[in-house]
């Protein structure tokens, strides 16, 4: 992996490298349908979606969901996905931004709470992987926030310092995993949150992801 110095970008991916709305949506919905509740549209998952992801199942049920109910949710929603997950394709201009950033000397990595087994061959499929030092997926139960993982992730790259360190991601909790580990972020509005849900954050908040690296750039300056 080498030493790496300057600047860092830590991507996340669904929502944010991986245009995956869609896909998102309908197991949401064939998620919902197990248990008999009506389906949403991407607005309203973008105004509602929180994690843990109980608690946006909460936001919709009114209450939060049983053990039992989590897991035929949650089975339902990962299978469905990897159905329609095919469809999908990375966000407009990446393959270009992750290539101009990594030209300029700095380096960059995947922290994801897709699956660690199933985002590695997925980012590799796409030919992106040697832009970045490390790809890391979620390895343990789904529905948690990022921040104990974000810890674990930075731990792992040799020579990058957390506060030169800026986190893009689509959601509200990447921010919150910026921080927990002194890091920055900036929040991208083309994923599971619009700009209304992620603006509390209290980031910068930006609608294209070359906005986002423009910040980046100057946020770890």
């Amino acid at each position: 992996m080498g030493m790496q110095t300057g600047a860092h970008i830590v991507w996340d991916w669904n929502g944010t490298l991986f245009h995956d709305n869609d896909a998102i949506i309908g197991a949401t919905n064939a998620a919902f349908a197990e248990l008999g509740l009506k389906p949403i549209t991407l607005e309203q998952y973008r105004a509602l979606y929180c994690v843990p992801v109980p608690k946006f199942y909460e936001r919709l049920m009114g209450r939060l969901p049983t053990d039992a109910e989590w897991e035929v949710m949650d089975e339902t929603f990962h299978r469905y996905y990897t159905e329609h997950r095919v469809r999908c394709g990375l966000t407009e201009g990446v393959a270009e931004l992750l290539a101009g950033w990594s030209s300029a000397g700095r380096s960059q990595s995947i922290l994801s709470m897709y699956g660690h087994e199933d985002l590695v061959p997925l980012v590799r499929g796409f030919g992106i992987e040697a832009h970045f030092i490390r790809v890391d997926g979620r390895t343990g139960p789904s529905g948690g926030s990022k921040a104990e993982h974000m810890v674990r992730h930075l731990a792992a790259l040799a020579g990058v310092e957390p506060a030169r360190t800026v986190v893009i991601g689509d959601a509200a909790d990447d921010a919150v995993a910026a921080r927990h580990v002194g890091a920055q972020a900036v929040l991208y509005t083309g994923g599971s949150h619009g700009r209304a849900s992620l603006e509390g954050a209290g980031v910068p908040v930006v609608d294209t992801l070359a906005e986002a690296v423009a910040e980046a750039e100057r946020l770890a300056a």
